[in-house]
């Protein structure tokens, strides 16, 4: 039986923790073949970002063709777009092509709190939310796409996680993972199966960077081998909780280290 392979579109970060690099570590830790088209080089480590530089628009769209000319594709996640231009080219590309498991992570605010995205893109990604299977927006990025405060408890995060499921047709996961004060970290599903909040024990660590980059490229990897976007989050979301657990042993950089993407396979061998 031949491997599963996923797609990244997503930004790179040089620190290993997000982006990119956290999309390919995720999906060759959950047993799937990566590919990557990247849309932007940033300056940034566990502390912040200080650069963005996007990659140009067409180039963006020549790798994307290039790419599926010749490689099968089973599933996508979509990350930092930068900008319009990519934006627009990325919702071109899935105009003009026919993939079964899409997630959108509307890349928007690092954990450090940088922007990541030109304000005049916000219009762009909304646009490309319908050709998604599902997106999975933060508290903050919640908020931007629906022009509303950012939730502060549970109920609020139900209600914008139906909003955006009733506005644009996709399935959304409304990550709570910076919803404070909380022991816990719930996230909100809504979609056609119905609605899940996933709750788990909120971990101790300060090593959360690029926790929503793996949350989303752990659902691209693991929904092909899945029946349904439900059991694929929960079992994605215990994944991730795992990672987080182990975060602490990997000591990478002075701020918001990274998750360990390989805690399953490191301790074993």
């Amino acid at each position: 039986m031949s491997a599963l392979i996923a797609l990244s579109i997503a930004g790179s970060d040089p620190s290993g923790g997000a982006g990119i690099q956290a999309d390919l570590k995720t999906f060759s830790a959950l047993g799937v073949y990566g590919t990557a088209v990247i849309t932007a080089l940033t300056a940034q480590n566990t502390r912040g970002v200080s650069g963005v530089h996007p990659v140009p628009a067409d180039f963006v769209l020549e790798q994307l063709e290039t790419l599926v000319d010749d490689v099968r594709i089973d599933a996508i996640k979509i990350g930092m777009l930068a900008n319009r231009d990519i934006t627009e080219a990325v919702t071109d590309f899935l105009r003009g092509h026919r993939f079964e498991h899409v997630v959108l992570d509307p890349v928007m605010v690092a954990t450090s709190g940088d922007l990541l995205l030109a304000q005049e893109s916000i219009e762009s990604i909304r646009r490309l939310i319908p050709l998604a299977s599902v997106v999975t927006p933060n508290l903050s990025e919640a908020a931007i796409l629906l022009n509303a405060p950012i939730a502060s408890d549970i109920g609020t995060m139900r209600k914008q996680a139906r909003e955006i499921h009733r506005r644009w047709g996709v399935r959304a996961l409304v990550k709570g993972g910076h919803l404070h004060p909380s022991d816990d970290a719930p996230d909100i599903f809504t979609g056609p199966e119905g609605e899940v909040t996933l709750s788990g024990p909120r971990i101790d660590t300060v090593n959360t960077h690029g926790t929503g980059c793996t949350l989303s490229s752990a659902l691209t990897a693991l929904r092909p081998s899945h029946p349904d976007w439900p059991s694929t989050l929960r079992d994605a979301k215990n994944w991730l909780s795992r990672a987080l657990l182990a975060a602490d042993t990997l000591d990478v950089g002075h701020g918001h280290g990274p998750v360990h993407h390989f805690h399953d396979i490191w301790r074993a061998t």
